[in-house]
């Protein structure tokens, strides 16, 4: 079959994952689990690509709900240029990502808020903060898909689970339940041989 001279030049172009840092920048996001692990997995998968972008990334945690870093390191995460915040209160973690997100300097910022919520005074600062510095904006929660999010300014709800693959790999899924730009018709899932802390 001949083809035109137009349809030989016309480029060939992949089709973009909705879970990228272009379709997420600007957002305010949460990935659920019931176990912290596969939510921390894809998590670790957005803050890679802003490294490799050079965007900066911070994480706010609790001092008892915190990811291993030797696991996070090994999948490729450069540990020096990662900002940690550690904090004894775990009702504070909202509040210390505000203070990053008004610096304007992050790419990425990720809340590990495990049961912890976010009033929606605060919520509604942290939402026009990402979306005025362009930054994404994740939190991550524990409890499982059925539970509420967040509340109505979340952009992307998502639950993350993990299932056991060929060749002691490990599947982790994300499977999305709100999704203001695309709709809730996607999922992602990629195939990880990283430690168990990760997987």
């Amino acid at each position: 079959m001949a083809f035109s001279p137009a349809q030989k030049l016309r480029p060939v172009v992949a089709p973009r994952s909705p879970w990228s840092l272009d379709e997420v920048a600007g957002r305010l996001m949460e990935i659920s689990a019931s176990k912290a692990s596969a939510a921390l997995t894809i998590a670790f998968t957005l803050v890679c690509e802003a490294q490799e972008h050079g965007e900066p990334v911070g994480w706010v945690t609790s001092a008892e709900n915190f990811f291993y870093p030797p696991d996070v390191a090994q999948g490729g995460t450069d540990l020096a240029a990662l900002v940690v915040v550690r904090l004894a209160d775990i009702k504070n973690i909202a509040r210390a990502g505000e203070k990053l997100l008004r610096s304007g300097g992050f790419g990425v910022v990720v809340l590990d808020l495990g049961a912890a919520d976010i009033p929606m005074p605060l919520q509604t600062r942290l939402t026009g903060l990402a979306h005025r510095h362009h930054t994404a904006l994740l939190c991550l929660t524990e409890k499982d898909s059925a539970a509420f999010s967040l509340g109505s300014l979340v952009s992307l709800r998502a639950h993350a689970e993990k299932k056991h693959a060929e060749d002691h790999r490990f599947a982790c899924t994300l499977r999305v339940f709100k999704d203001k730009r695309r709709g809730p018709t996607w999922s992602y899932e990629d195939l990880y041989t990283g430690p168990a802390g990760l997987c």
